[in-house]
């Protein structure tokens, strides 16, 4: 198929991937079928009464919280309805829940008064850190960067402590407080997550100087390793490299880091790096001859409903990303 074309909206995937939530469903217009602003945009509007964003919604505390936690929950909300809250990290927390509505395309408004209540109410478990100053978790930062930003709350601080946290070798690593000197595919990956974030969502003139050259050398760390090798050995970083989840919660994945990277190219204005080639491939090779990816990864865990297809079956929102990455690549930006 031809990536660069617009997808058909009556062909077979065409109405797959129109047959999804709304949280998917105005990114599939948007991105790729180049449907008016107008159309994509009453999908839009449409998340935060019906389908998954409107449920999660619902599901938040009085106290601005989702299962009266920072990170992980404070206890077992019978209205969880996947998973074992004894069995693997639980997804039902706060970060967690912001994290995917902000995702899904939820506006700020439609939460409310959220950012201050969570600054009243919500501590880290780290610490009993006050919510929106962050604690020292790379990954966790960079989620609460994001979100303060999307949120309207000041995180300016927080988003000073990347460049401050960034190692010598360009990247960053959650473990840095137990002495890590080597950076993480993981870390690095939510910490440019969380800066793009920042900067597409307007960081000050002066703030954006320095975390541009921050981000930039965060990308150049996974492109020195063509985003899945070793720079050391050449080797697979890991299996994990090419195994593709939705949602991937922490873990990285080539589809994920693909992303960011065409984020950052139509942010900077710049064409896609030549060093993404191998990557590209990688994510080409686990395309189904029908156009679409499998969910290979599922993290265990208790989430509050299911947002996508078990192990083995086609995956809409790793099709929409995989199609969104190849088009981008395929038209050189």
């Amino acid at each position: 198929m031809d990536t660069r074309a617009p997808l058909d909206p009556d062909s077979d995937l065409g109405r797959w991937l129109l047959g999804t939530d709304p949280a998917l469903r105005w990114q599939v217009q948007r991105d790729l079928l180049d449907a008016p602003e107008e159309v994509w945009r009453a999908t839009r509007a449409r998340v935060t009464t019906e389908g998954y964003a409107a449920r999660l919604l619902a599901l938040q505390d009085e106290d601005g919280q989702w299962a009266g936690g920072a990170y992980f929950p404070t206890r077992n909300d019978p209205r969880a309805e996947v998973g074992d809250a004894n069995e693997g990290q639980p997804w039902v927390a706060t970060t967690w829940s912001l994290s995917a509505l902000r995702e899904w395309g939820v506006p700020a408004e439609a939460l409310g008064n959220t950012a201050e209540r969570l600054r009243e109410h919500a501590r880290w478990e780290y610490d009993d850190l006050p919510y929106w100053g962050g604690e020292v978790d790379v990954c966790i930062n960079a989620w609460t960067l994001a979100n303060g930003t999307w949120l309207g709350t000041d995180v300016s601080s927080l988003a000073a402590w990347f460049p401050e946290h960034q190692l010598a070798d360009g990247g960053w690593n959650c473990e840095w407080v137990e002495g890590a000197t080597a950076s993480s595919f993981h870390s690095t990956l939510n910490a440019l997550e969380g800066l793009l974030e920042r900067e597409e969502r307007g960081a000050p003139p002066q703030e954006r100087e320095q975390l541009r050259p921050a981000r930039h050398r965060g990308q150049e760390y996974l492109l020195e390793r063509r985003l899945l090798r070793r720079r050391s050995t050449g080797e697979l970083v890991g299996d994990w490299v090419t195994q593709l989840g939705y949602p991937p919660r922490w873990r990285y994945n080539v589809l994920r880091a693909l992303d960011v990277f065409r984020r950052a190219a139509v942010l900077d204005g710049t064409a896609p790096d030549p060093r993404l080639q191998e990557a590209v491939d990688a994510l080409r090779s686990l395309q189904g001859p029908d156009g679409r990816w499998v969910q290979q990864a599922h993290h265990e865990g208790q989430e509050w409903f299911p947002v996508d297809v078990p192990v083995g079956n086609p995956s809409p929102w790793l099709t929409h990303a995989g199609l969104r990455a190849l088009r981008w690549w395929d038209g050189r930006g």
